[in-house]
């Protein structure tokens, strides 16, 4: 018993290490990005005049700042969710933009903006109310198809996502042809993925509902870790797993229909982040969950600059960058696993 203790204690403090290791590391790349991303773009900024300078302060405050800030919210949101997914299911091709859980919020937000309903709900918008419901019905049907018994099938998750983002891709095409055609322009600029924002004021209506989530994932690790082994593993180590499960995707419903509310459909980070977490600090979903919250907030604000800058004047829609880079890592690794089938 006392030897047990002794490794359980190491292994502990093994963890504790590696886990401040990955955070200083990635505190620092999130550092380094971000005042880059704000020194970055079409106008330069001068700092040494921000605050006298009436121009200069509206540009850096008011359109460069919130810009980057958004940015890094709903990447951090897209990676701990893609994260938390994979572990879920068991499945490292699991993605919120994949599974077609950015789908169901993207064709509850279109519905919003078609009827242009723009209403305060007990405080919360509508289009967030919409998009939540979108994406946790997503979910409900994408478990249910790939779910047999007490068993996923990765083969079934994958097609059963791809058939709900097909649904949803057309379900928003429809909703595009039959609204009137300013709220058709604004559901297509939407759907491509913009972080365009003026001010604070949406960031902070984002903080209310991110920020309680992410805390409320990242408390979830140690039981994720077990789920991703076994679940008949985590029942016996006093896992509630039926509760579990269904936290875990309120939760990521929740994550995903702010950012598609806000953000629009940006695809493929939350299958980017989580596997190159895995590739520099291995497997622990103690390390993978908030390692995947600030990698995934850099690499989707590197992602809007690039696409803001890449071109001059002419700004690309962010979700064709991170689809452009998300794309050819999909099929690799759907390759690799492929391969590791036949062996």
């Amino acid at each position: 018993m006392v030897r047990l203790a002794a490794v359980l204690l190491g292994r502990t403090r093994s963890i504790g290490v590696r886990l401040l290791r990955a955070m200083a590391i990635l505190s620092l790349i999130l550092v380094v990005v971000t005042i880059g991303s704000t020194c970055i773009g079409t106008e330069s900024i001068n700092f040494s005049t921000v605050f006298s300078d009436p121009t200069m302060h509206t540009l850096f405050f008011e359109l460069r700042l919130p810009r980057v800030i958004m940015a890094a919210m709903v990447g951090a949101s897209l990676a701990i969710v893609g994260a938390a997914l994979q572990a879920l299911f068991r499945n490292p091709l699991a993605d919120p933009f994949i599974l077609g859980v950015s789908g169901g919020g993207a064709v509850g937000a279109s519905i919003a903006i078609a009827l242009g309903i723009d209403k305060i709900l007990g405080g919360i918008p509508f289009l967030f109310l919409s998009a939540f419901l979108g994406s946790l019905l997503a979910v409900f049907l994408v478990y249910q198809i790939a779910r047999t018994g007490r068993t996923i099938l990765p083969g079934a998750l994958l097609l059963a996502g791809v058939a709900v983002n097909l649904i949803a891709s057309s379900a928003v095409i429809t909703i595009q042809f039959l609204a009137d055609p300013n709220r058709a322009h604004q559901i297509l600029r939407w759907t491509t993925g913009s972080l365009d924002v003026v001010g604070f004021t949406t960031i902070r209506h984002m903080t209310l509902f991110l920020v309680p989530a992410w805390i409320a994932l990242l408390m979830m690790a140690n039981k994720l870790h077990l789920l991703a082994i076994d679940e008949d593993t985590a029942m016996t180590l006093g896992v509630n797993v039926k509760r579990c499960e269904l936290l875990i995707h309120l939760l990521c419903s929740l994550l995903v229909a702010v950012t598609v509310a806000v953000g629009g459909a940006v695809g493929f980070v939350g299958l980017i982040v989580p596997h190159a977490i895995r590739l520099l600090f291995g497997e622990d979903l103690r390390i993978v969950l908030p390692g995947s919250l600030l990698l995934g907030a850099s690499f989707l604000v590197a992602a809007d600059t690039a696409a803001r800058t890449a071109l001059g004047s002419t700004e690309l829609p962010v979700g064709a960058v991170t689809a452009l880079l998300g794309g050819p890592v999909f099929l690799f690794l759907l390759r690799r696993r492929q391969r590791y089938s036949a062996l």
